[in-house]
Formats: structure tokens, sequence, C-alpha cells
């Protein structure tokens, strides 16, 4: 088994898609962000210094995913069908799912890892202000397939 981003003398290099043929492609990915039952409470009374944190870190999954391949150099830029992420606040944590999807000759895996993880991101720094030991994690893919174009 090789990794397919290292050429023969083991330098990085893009994949090469030319030759594939698009087909439908979906990937999901989660995560969590653990937060203190203080941070939760302030939360639910909408007490935040920089308001809604759910909404904000929903939009920046968003365009996290449609920038990833400015972020990670080896993926190539793709355009996107569709972008949804999902928060929910359960517990002491705040649950992450994101689904991308695209016609093209690779996934979107990535994307949709991306989304989940500057979520994440975006809550922290959004909720930084209360919660000093909060904790990103359990950033997974769920799923992710393929199909014919139509």
């Amino acid at each position: 088994m090789k990794l397919s981003h290292l050429d023969e003398k083991g330098r990085a290099r893009m994949v090469d898609i030319g030759g594939k043929q698009p087909l439908k492609r979906v990937a999901i990915a989660e995560g969590r962000v653990f937060i203190s039952e203080r941070t939760r409470s302030v939360i639910e009374a909408a007490g935040l210094p920089k308001g809604n944190p759910l909404e904000v870190a929903r939009l920046a999954g968003i365009q996290a995913a449609k920038k990833t391949s400015e972020l990670i150099p080896l993926c190539h830029g793709i355009h996107l069908d569709f972008v949804d992420v999902q928060i929910e606040l359960r517990d002491s944590a705040f649950y992450i799912r994101s689904e991308v999807a695209c016609r093209w000759a690779t996934g979107v895996e990535m994307e949709a890892l991306t989304a989940v993880a500057v979520s994440a991101l975006t809550l922290y720094d959004m909720c930084k202000a209360v919660d000093k030991k909060m904790v990103i994690g359990e950033i997974r893919l769920v799923e992710k397939r393929k199909s014919s174009v139509g």
C-alpha cells in the first residue's frame, strides 16, 4: 500500500484526477466541542459576549468547506453542490455534523472534515471568554459514498 500524495521519490504531489470519471460524491463528518456546565448555562441564557455561537459556527463551517483547497496544500479545488453543517448543544458538548456533496472526479472528505474542524474552532472562539478548558475532539469521517452522475 502506498500513499497517493507521494511520488516514487517520496516527494509530495497533487494526485492527477484528469482521467477519472466525474461522479456524485458525498462525505459526512462529525466532531464535538466539550464545554463546562457553566458555559452551557450561559449559552442557554443567551449570555455570551459575542452572541449566538451556533449560527456563527455553522456559517464558518460552510465557508471553510468552500475554501478547503486554500488550507490543505494538496487538495483539489472542487465546485461544491451542497454543504450543510448542523450543530446541537447536548449535555456538555456541541455536536457538529457536516455533509458535503459534489459532482467531480475526486471526493469531498477533506471538505466535510474541514467544515467540522472550523465550526469547532469557531465555537471555541465564541465561548473562550467564559470557558478556558473546552476540548475539541472526535473529529472523524463518518461516511463517504459515490454514485453515477444523473
